[in-house]
């Protein structure tokens, strides 16, 4: 015991010595020696000198820039997306590796690209937003991995994933890691596609490869005059084709959303796109493994709309805006519509019925008398595709003529593209209502949600017509050597075939409806179909026309 305790005096003796003598070290100003706290603010100095810089991007000034040109800052844009307080970024000290053309030397914390997890409407969201400040919002191999980190949590997490595209391409100076970068992007859009809502917003340039990112995701919007969209700028089409172009001609929101469908929507500001971007949030479930909230409405499930008994003319030829028909219908009169501007003698969008979230699909007869063609077959099918993966309801309102004819159609395979819409149809287990508000003619009635793709309710109103065409059309051909003819079996071919009834007494519709009471008709069978179970046979994927 004696042993003991001269041992522990002997540790205490040592340990004071040696206290003494880095006191005595630090006030004699031994360079390299400090106390642990002081060691310690030098770290947070550091980490937060860091952490500042990630916060100002490019500068002062390269923020002032991209002020001028009507655009807010990649924070900015996030910071209006997402609810307040809500953000926590990953990855803000992240700098890029390269050494090449003098860029060891040049280097901006955060790496040209902010990412994180936040809430729209109290629901997580991941987002990244591309700084244009920060070396012209191009993407390096560090860019690309924090690109890639959230969404591979997103995919984790169950979670949607919004990117904010304003970028100037690949980093030249990387060269193939560049494109690695992209490609790693491209991979992880492909894993999360009918697993997570992907949204794009193309808030500035995305050009050359960056442009395919954006066009595997599930919605890509756009800003009037300020974003733009091109796989070869106009200097490059110039040197190939002699053709001389703007960017705003070659790739600017009109062309997008007008003339190649590659964008499903324009707003004319960040913020108008950033808070339509939230709306869409609210119709669409978090993943392909959560069913879509229902949300509280004052809007009575049993309101009847008399208007709607008189809204379809009685004259087949003439017109009326099944747009109309829908916002008569849905919750509070309220539709997103999707791809708006492109194919419209076909509408798709999302509302609410009875607070369930909803896909709306219905033929357009105020244009081109709501005829299918090779653009509106695309459109619509790939709207289905979204619903069917993210078990979103399918509501149809039919009228529709035919497929358009014509050689131009034909010989741009419109076989081939109208097939897609009939496979969309086809192969959805989400509930699928279908509603026949007037014509439904030939192949095109048959694609539209009928009965033989599974459809689970359809119905008709009084006006409609289910046949193989129409009975002008139908008696050119029956009795064509006997014009005299015509006119008795036109009044006999629309008796017999120009009203819903023999369809419905072959079971084709399950009813017909006064118009005025579709809204409560539909709200009670989607009830009932919320315990649907309908699986496909097993397959390692589907082979659709593409």
């Amino acid at each position: 015991m004696i042993r003991a305790v001269v041992s522990m005096r002997g540790v205490a003796l040592a340990r004071t010595t040696v206290l003494a003598r880095a006191a005595t070290l630090v006030r004699a100003g031994v360079r390299g020696y400090a106390t642990p706290n002081t060691k310690t603010e030098e770290t947070k100095s550091l980490i937060e000198s860091k952490r500042q810089a990630s916060l100002a991007g490019g500068g002062t000034k390269r923020i002032s820039v991209q002020h001028s040109k009507g655009k807010l800052t990649a924070r900015e844009r996030i910071d209006l997306l997402l609810d307040p307080h809500t953000f926590r970024e990953y990855d803000a000290f992240v700098e890029h590796s390269c050494t090449d053309f003098g860029m060891s030397s040049n280097k901006i914390t955060g790496d040209g690209v902010v990412t994180g997890v936040g809430k729209v409407n109290g629901r997580t969201v991941f987002v990244f937003s591309q700084d244009f400040t920060v070396f012209g919002g191009s993407l390096s191999q560090t860019f690309a991995q924090k690109v890639c980190k959230i969404m591979d949590r997103a995919i984790q997490a169950g979670a949607p994933v919004i990117g904010l595209n304003d970028s100037g391409g690949a980093r030249i100076q990387e060269g193939v890691d560049s494109l690695a970068g992209y490609a790693n992007i491209f991979q992880r859009n492909v894993l999360a596609s009918g697993v997570v809502p992907q949204i794009s917003l193309v808030m500035g340039p995305c050009a050359g490869g960056a442009v395919y990112s954006p066009a595997l995701t599930d919605f890509v919007f756009m800003v009037r005059n300020t974003s733009h969209l091109f796989v070869t700028g106009p200097d490059v089409v110039k040197a190939v084709t002699n053709e001389s172009v703007t960017q705003e001609e070659l790739g600017g929101a009109s062309v997008h959303t007008r003339k190649s469908g590659v964008a499903h929507g324009a707003f004319d500001n960040d913020v108008e796109a950033l808070a339509r971007t939230r709306e869409l949030l609210s119709y669409l479930p978090q993943s392909n493994r959560e069913p879509v909230d229902t949300r509280y409405t004052a809007d009575p499930i049993d309101r009847a709309d008399v208007a709607l008994d008189t809204i379809v003319p009685t004259d087949s030829h003439r017109a009326y805006d099944i747009k109309d028909v829908v916002r008569r219908i849905v919750d509070d009169g309220r539709m997103f519509e999707i791809m708006e501007d492109f194919a419209r003698n076909i509408v798709v969008g999302f509302a609410r019925l009875g607070g369930q979230s909803v896909g709306i699909v219905g033929n357009q007869p105020l244009v081109s008398s709501g005829v299918l063609d090779i653009d509106a077959s695309v459109k619509a099918a790939r709207f289905v595709r979204f619903c069917d993966a993210f078990n979103i309801p399918l509501v149809t309102f039919v009228d529709v003529p035919g497929f358009l004819p014509g050689t131009q159609q034909e010989h741009n395979g419109i076989i081939r593209e109208g097939a897609k819409l009939l496979y969309a149809y086809a192969e959805a287990t989400v509930p699928k209502i279908a509603i026949t508000t007037r014509k439904a003619y030939g192949g095109a009635q048959c694609v539209m949600s009928s009965k033989q793709l599974r459809g689970d309710v359809n119905f008709a109103w009084p006006t409609a017509e289910l046949a193989v065409m129409g009975a002008k059309g139908a008696v050119e051909i029956l009795w064509r050597n006997d014009p005299e003819g015509r006119v008795r079996a036109e009044a006999e071919y629309t008796r017999l075939f120009a009203n819903p009834l023999p369809a419905a007494q072959r079971g084709y519709l399950d009813d017909i409806i006064q118009p005025s009471e579709t809204r409560m008709r539909i709200i009670e069978e989607l009830e009932i179909l919320k315990t649907k179970k309908l699986v496909n046979p097993p397959k390692k994927h589907d082979n659709m026309p593409l």
